[in-house]
């Protein structure tokens, strides 16, 4: 029988090595910059843990409950979500990117088959398990690389684009509208999401007066409006704030428009009171679309 000695130092050592790793991928799929000094807290605190799960036999450190209060916690301190959704989203990612880094793992350890290597309480320890976690870490984070990748190219450009048609005014405009994950423009009171629009495209159903004049009416400068046009146009424009397109803090006019239908492939959606963000410029050089549709329409 081969007596292994087992420091505590050690397993510190190798989970501290282990929780950055997975930390550091999972800050490189969610495209956040990754804070070495925040990483390294919460590494330290999955060590921690580590060596109280070697040491005990309490069920409780090692139930699910425990480890999922844990995963919480570590994903708090590395990454500060700022929210709810935005920290459920990295720590469903944290897991993922736990899962893959394991399985790879979990084959060396099976492929290779050092001997030393021994598990205690859920935990593989031994002499030669730091060299698995690197290289398990180096092979996991290209496994992640190469697959998402290859997720991105199976998305078609066919899969970004659909018809739209806008009714305003007893008029209707249909154009090709890209579906951006990336609109998340929404009117500011009544969170109703925004279709941002070029101007050129909706001359044939709103005053020339508004769209020749958009920086104006959206500094409260209405004079060159006329006041029939205010009359019947002032109860449907919204200012919207938006954080793209060029620029870090922006104002869009929007127009609350009668109906607006999204056509995807056989699937027609209707969207009453929707609102129209008018964008000055042209959206795209070529004119592949004219529009912008956020994911969530």
């Amino acid at each position: 029988m081969i007596k292994i000695t087992i420091y505590l130092d050690i397993i510190f050592f190798e989970n501290l090595i282990m929780n950055s790793i997975i930390l550091y991928a999972t800050s490189i799929i969610l495209k956040l910059k990754p804070k070495f000094f925040r990483i390294l807290i919460s590494s330290v605190i999955g060590s921690i843990y580590s060596i109280i799960l070697y040491i005990t036999e309490m069920k409780i450190y090692s139930s699910i409950i425990s480890k999922i209060i844990l995963s919480i916690i570590m994903t708090y301190v590395a990454f500060n979500p700022q929210n709810v959704k935005k920290m459920w989203k990295q720590i469903l990612i944290f897991y993922l990117t736990s899962f893959v880094f394991g399985g790879v793992a979990l084959y060396l350890i099976y492929f290779l088959k050092p001997q030393d290597i021994l598990m205690k309480n859920g935990m593989y320890v031994g002499e030669n398990i730091l060299k698995i976690i690197l290289l398990g870490g180096i092979v996991a984070f290209v496994v992640i690389k190469i697959s998402l990748k290859i997720i991105k190219t199976k998305i078609s450009s066919k899969d970004m684009y659909c018809n739209i048609k806008i009714k305003l005014n007893e008029k209707e405009v249909e154009t090709t509208a890209m579906l951006d994950t990336g609109n998340l423009v929404k009117e500011p009171i009544t969170n109703t999401p925004v279709i941002i629009v070029e101007s050129s495209l909706l001359y044939e159903m709103l005053p020339k007066e508004i769209l020749n004049n958009l920086e104006e009416v959206l500094s409260g400068n209405l004079s060159n409006i006329p006041e029939e046009i205010q009359e019947k146009y002032i109860s449907k424009m919204r200012c919207i704030p938006f954080k793209s397109l060029g620029k870090e803090n922006g104002m869009l006019l929007g127009i609350r428009a009668d109906e607006i239908e999204v056509i995807k492939e056989d699937e027609n959606k209707i969207i009453k009171n929707a609102i129209i963000g008018i964008y000055d410029k042209s959206l795209t050089k070529r004119g592949e679309y004219r529009a912008l549709v956020g994911i969530d329409l």
